[in-house]
């Protein structure tokens, strides 16, 4: 497993930190080289859809020229919600890494398992990789928002 990818998952989701948003980051990535980048901008886009993993997907796509990411893992710092988990089943992503669990929407096993299902398609699944970071930069950003509530 590529640790410079996840780092490169936390970076995006530290820019996402910086711009007010809940900070998750995501790419895709063939072989050896990041084809698509996302971070979580549904505040400043004023979009539902603005989640990282779509981001990064959309960028993929057009990078590589077709919406089959079979080939392609997926590195994020949150557990993906049941819409990005949908679209990792419609990408065709071939193994999904993720950091941090989310028990309010995970849907890769946390609250659901979205993949459990009989789809065409089931991704590798890796959890809880580099998950302390991972947890680290949500929990340090919820703390920081409820500090900022209270004054």
């Amino acid at each position: 497993m590529k640790e410079c990818f996840m780092k490169e998952a936390l970076r995006l989701a530290y820019e996402s930190a910086q711009e007010g948003e809940v900070p998750v980051g995501a790419v895709v990535v063939l072989g050896d080289e990041i084809v698509g980048r996302g971070r979580n901008r549904r505040e400043t886009g004023k979009n539902a859809l603005a989640h990282a993993e779509l981001e990064a997907i959309d960028e993929a796509c057009r990078k590589l020229g077709g919406w089959r990411l079979w080939q392609c893992d997926m590195f994020v710092t949150l557990e993906p919600c049941p819409m990005c988990t949908g679209a990792i089943i419609n990408s065709r992503i071939k193994k999904l890494v993720y950091g941090a669990s989310d028990y309010k929407a995970g849907s890769c096993g946390s609250v659901v398992n979205l993949f459990d299902l009989p789809y065409n398609h089931r991704p590798e699944v890796v959890s809880g990789f580099m998950q302390e970071e991972c947890s680290a930069i949500l929990t340090d950003f919820f703390r920081e928002l409820r500090n900022k509530k209270k004054t």
